[in-house]
């Protein structure tokens, strides 16, 4: 069975503004991880406390800043120096993914140079945490709904950059939700990414709600998910469209009768 991971940015709302009380909020509702949007702004201790006392695993948090690495001025050092301080955050409250985005493309070069930059940057920051225990990941964005411009809205592409990087400690987040809004064959994308997936997030689309507020067929693309081997957990990165709790309940009987 899937160990499913609640977004404290999202969900548990119901517990207030604290995302150590959100953290409680998940574990009262049977959960044994969640996962974040980035760290700022968060009273991290608070953070690191309600993690330990609930046994809760912080499974994915975002790289900051997150850049425009295709834009000029294209200075990506505010990257590098950014994901030193990521390690130490993620290191501190256990979580072993950093989520890394590619930003808005620039239209006035190729594409193709565009990816294969994205190749040298993410190279070189996977090489520079080598030894940390945590993995970069990188998310494709869909382009026609949610992030217009985005350089990376293909799970194709996200798997070229993957492979070309080549190194353990990078990775691609498969989001259903994105793949699915973008029209893709969820099935084909899962097959042909391989391994390169170590993350994978979920959200119904159209709405992105939880599963079962939209149209996704939940039984086909869960037995998708089993069919490709990822055993790694997944993000629930929806905005549910009623109470936390009972929204998750839907989940966790949906990955039941899987």
């Amino acid at each position: 069975m899937f160990q499913l991971a609640p977004n404290i940015d999202l969900m548990f709302t119901e517990a207030g503004n604290s995302a150590a009380a959100r953290v409680r909020a998940a574990a009262a509702a049977g959960f044994g991880a969640v996962e974040m949007w980035g760290p700022a702004g968060k009273d991290l201790p608070a953070l690191k406390d309600a993690l330990k006392e609930t046994g809760v695993q912080l499974t994915a948090q975002l790289a900051e800043p997150r850049m425009q690495f295709m834009l000029p001025p294209r200075d990506h050092s505010p990257f590098f120096h950014g994901l030193d301080e990521g390690v130490s955050t993620a290191l501190l409250l256990g979580c072993p993914r950093m989520v890394v985005q590619a930003g808005t493309g620039f239209g006035g070069r190729k594409r193709q140079d565009q990816l294969d930059e994205l190749i040298e940057i993410f190279a070189k920051g996977s090489a520079q945490i080598e030894g940390s225990g945590i993995t970069l990941v990188l998310e494709p964005l869909n382009i026609r709904v949610d992030h217009p411009g985005a350089l990376l809205d293909r799970t194709a592409e996200a798997v070229y950059v993957a492979r070309g990087v080549g190194l353990p400690n990078f990775g691609v987040v498969y989001d259903l939700y994105h793949s699915t809004v973008e029209g893709e064959d969820v099935a084909a994308e899962l097959a042909n990414a391989g391994d390169t997936i170590k993350y994978v997030q979920i959200a119904d689309a159209p709405g992105r709600g939880e599963p079962g507020s939209g149209a996704i067929d939940w039984a086909a693309r869960l037995t998708d998910l089993q069919n490709s081997r990822y055993d790694g957990p997944i993000g629930l990165e929806y905005y549910p469209t009623i109470e936390s709790a009972k929204s998750v309940r839907m989940i966790q009987n949906l990955v039941a009768a899987s």
